[in-house]
C-alpha cells in the first residue's frame, strides 16, 4: 500500500490554489440510470404515437415540459443523447475506456425511433430541443442560401467532437452546451450570455441550436431520410391551402415541384455532371485544409500544449503559479518522454483531421450537388431530414380524415 502511495505522490505547492468544485452531477446508481434509460424509451414512444398516430400538438408540448422537467432541470442536462456521441467515439479509439450501457443507449435509441418514425425524438423527447420549442413567439423564415450555408456548421461540429474525443483531448459538446448551465443554475457569465442569447434568438429563429449547431443532428438527419412511417402533414388528399408551410417555423416543408420553374432556371443533365465531378475537388480540398490546420487543432489538447509551451518557454518550470507545469514536474516525467507523448497525439491529429477535412469536403459537394436535384412532389411534404416532427403542421390542416 505504501509503495502504491508513493508511486504519484500528491504535489506540494504553496499558491494559495484551491480545487474547484466538480461541475458534472455526481454518479447515480445503477438502478436509477437504468430508470432513466426506461423514462426516455417512454417518452420516445409518447412522442413517436403523438406525432404519427394521434396527431396532437397539445399532447407533444405536454411531453416536451415534461422532457424539459425531467432531463433537463432534474438530470442536469446529462446523461444525453447529445453529448454521447463523444463516449461512443473514445470507445472506439480508446482501449482502456469503456462506455456505459446507459450511455449507448441513449445514443441507440433516438436513432432507432428516428430510423423508422422519423425525428420523434426532436419532438418531444430532447430537453435542449424543449427549451427552444417552448418559446417561439414570432417566428421569421430564413432565405434558402441562409438555410443551406448555416445547415453546414452542425457537420463541421460533429468532425470537431469525433477529432477531439478521439485524440482523448475534451469533450466539447459538453463543455460548450449552451443550455446546460441553465440547467445546472450554476453556469459561467460567457456561458450563461451564450444560452440566453440562444433563447433569444430562438423567439424568432426558431430552434437555432438544433438547426445550425446540434451535431447529434447530423445522424439523426440522415436515420429520418430512410423512416418508413414519419408525420404527414394531411391525413387524408392535401388540398394545396399552403397553411402547414405557414405554420412550420423549420422551413421544413416542401413544395409541390413546379416543372416550368424548373426548366426556366436552367438546372439539367449536364449542370448535375459538373456538380458530381467536382467533388473529388471538394474533398481533396478538405483533406488539404485539413493537413494544414492539424498542428493548430492539435494544440487544444493539454499534452501537446504543455510540451510546446515548455519547449519555447522554458523558464516556467520555475513559476509557482503554472499549476499544470508544476503538476507535471511533481510527476517525475522527463522531457523527452512529454516529447514522445505529444508527438503521438500530433500524429492522431495529422490523420483525423485529413479525414474530418475529406468529410466535410464531402459535405459541401453533396449540398450543392442536392441543389440541383429535383423529386416530383404534387403535394406539401414534410422534408424527412429536416422535420422535427412537432405536428405544428397539423393543428393547422383543414383536411379531416
Amino acid at each position: 500500500m505504501s509503495a502504491q502511495q508513493q508511486r504519484f505522490p500528491k504535489p506540494e505547492f504553496d499558491t494559495g490554489y484551491e480545487q474547484p468544485s466538480p461541475i458534472t452531477p455526481e454518479p447515480r446508481a445503477l438502478a436509477l440510470e437504468y430508470f432513466d434509460v426506461l423514462v426516455l424509451l417512454l417518452v420516445l414512444s409518447a412522442a413517436t404515437w403523438m406525432a404519427l398516430k394521434s396527431r396532437s400538438r397539445q399532447g407533444l408540448i405536454w411531453l416536451s415540459i415534461f422532457t424539459l422537467a425531467y432531463f433537463g432541470f432534474y438530470r442536469n442536462g446529462c446523461i444525453c443523447s447529445i453529448g454521447s456521441i463523444q463516449n461512443v467515439t473514445l470507445t472506439f479509439f480508446d482501449p482502456t475506456y469503456a462506455i456505459s450501457l446507459t450511455a449507448l443507449l441513449f445514443f441507440v435509441l433516438p436513432l432507432l425511433f428516428t430510423l423508422f418514425f422519423g425525428r420523434t425524438f426532436c419532438a418531444g423527447a430532447c430537453p435542449l430541443g424543449a427549451i427552444q420549442d417552448l418559446i417561439v413567439i414570432k417566428p421569421i423564415s430564413l432565405p434558402k442560401w441562409l438555410n443551406k450555408t448555416l445547415g453546414l456548421i452542425p457537420y463541421l461540429y460533429l468532425s470537431l467532437a469525433v477529432l477531439f474525443a478521439a485524440t482523448g483531448t475534451d469533450f466539447i459538446i459538453c463543455r460548450y452546451d449552451p443550455f446546460v448551465g441553465i440547467f445546472r443554475m450554476d453556469a459561467k457569465l460567457l456561458m450563461a450570455i451564450l444560452g440566453i442569447s440562444f433563447l433569444l434568438m430562438g423567439m424568432f429563429v426558431a430552434r437555432p441550436y438544433c438547426r445550425f449547431l446540434c451535431p447529434y443532428s447530423v445522424p439523426l438527419s440522415w436515420m429520418s431520410r430512410f423512416s418508413k412511417w414519419h408525420l404527414t402533414i394531411t391525413p387524408s388528399t392535401c388540398i394545396q391551402c399552403k397553411l402547414c408551410a405557414n405554420s412550420c417555423p423549420f422551413d421544413a416543408i416542401d413544395y409541390p415541384t413546379n416543372e416550368k420553374e424548373v426548366v426556366k432556371s436552367g438546372l439539367g443533365p449536364k449542370r448535375f455532371l459538373t456538380y458530381v465531378l467536382v467533388i473529388p475537388l471538394w474533398v481533396a480540398l478538405g483533406v488539404f485544409v485539413g493537413n494544414r490546420s492539424h498542428v493548430f487543432l492539435s494544440k487544444a489538447n493539454s499534452t501537446v500544449y504543455l510540451a510546446e509551451l515548455l519547449i519555447s518557454h522554458p523558464e516556467v518550470r520555475n513559476d509557482p503559479d503554472n499549476i499544470d507545469v508544476q503538476t507535471f514536474m511533481s510527476l517525475g516525467k522527463t522531457m523527452d518522454e512529454l516529447v514522445v507523448e505529444a508527438e503521438k497525439i500530433q500524429d492522431k491529429f495529422y490523420l483525423g483531421s485529413m479525414i474530418a477535412g475529406g468529410f466535410m469536403g464531402l459535405v459541401i459537394g453533396m449540398t450543392l450537388l442536392n441543389t440541383v436535384v429535383f423529386r416530383k412532389r404534387q403535394d406539401y411534404e414534410p422534408h424527412k431530414g429536416n422535420c422535427f416532427s412537432c405536428a405544428r403542421c397539423v393543428d393547422y390542416c383543414p383536411v379531416e380524415k
